[in-house]
């Protein structure tokens, strides 16, 4: 089972989510987000040793100056949440990141659009509210294709991943549903998450 978490500090929540040995840790590029990163804080990163845990710069369509400038050497990852082809995907691989590719879905025919990505590294199924935590239907997650290369993202907790996870999902990426304040995680939401994946796998 894989865990991502969105929309992180890069000074409050990083060690936590180390420790508790979190597969990715993501941080958020975009102005019109409440868990927008400040640029200035990137360097704040390096000071991480990162034990397993791989960092995730999360863009909508990045320039390549931006990349170069900002994410070369700070993080393993980038995820793409815009309207991004297979054709930038490899070109931004070759800047040396694996890429995470969003898909927002709203019926089956959006899941079958994965098959348009085959650059990607993962595929992250969300809900088309990004941050404004939808839920993820049912039904649809039922449609999922499943392995390790495949996450959802969609009002995912302690309280219903058990369930979630018997569709046959195990790659879950959370943000809000961590939050008891708007852009800022709870230490305990988070630490009781983890407590709960950690008894699914055993």
């Amino acid at each position: 089972m894989k865990i991502k978490i969105c929309g992180l500090n890069p000074t409050r929540d990083v060690q936590l989510c180390i420790d508790l040995k979190v597969n990715y840790l993501g941080f958020i590029f975009y102005e019109k987000s409440p868990r927008n990163v400040n640029l200035s804080d990137i360097k704040i990163l390096s000071k991480y040793n990162r034990m397993n845990s791989a960092f995730v710069a999360v863009t909508v369509n990045p320039s390549n100056e931006f990349i170069k400038k900002n994410l070369v050497g700070n993080f393993n990852y980038i995820q793409l949440h815009g309207s991004e082809s297979n054709e930038r995907l490899v070109e931004i691989k070759s800047m040396g990141f694996k890429i995470i590719k969003a898909i927002k879905v709203k019926d089956e025919q959006d899941i079958d659009k994965h098959q348009e990505f085959n650059a990607a590294d993962i595929i992250l199924f969300d809900t088309p509210g990004m941050e404004k935590s939808l839920e993820f239907p049912k039904n649809l997650i039922k449609k999922i294709p499943l392995g390790d290369k495949f996450a959802l993202a969609g009002s995912i907790s302690e309280y219903n991943v058990k369930d979630i996870n018997k569709l046959g999902i195990n790659f879950f990426d959370l943000s809000s549903s961590l939050e008891s304040q708007l852009g800022y995680k709870d230490h305990h939401k988070v630490t009781n998450f983890i407590n709960k994946i950690n008894e699914l796998r055993n």
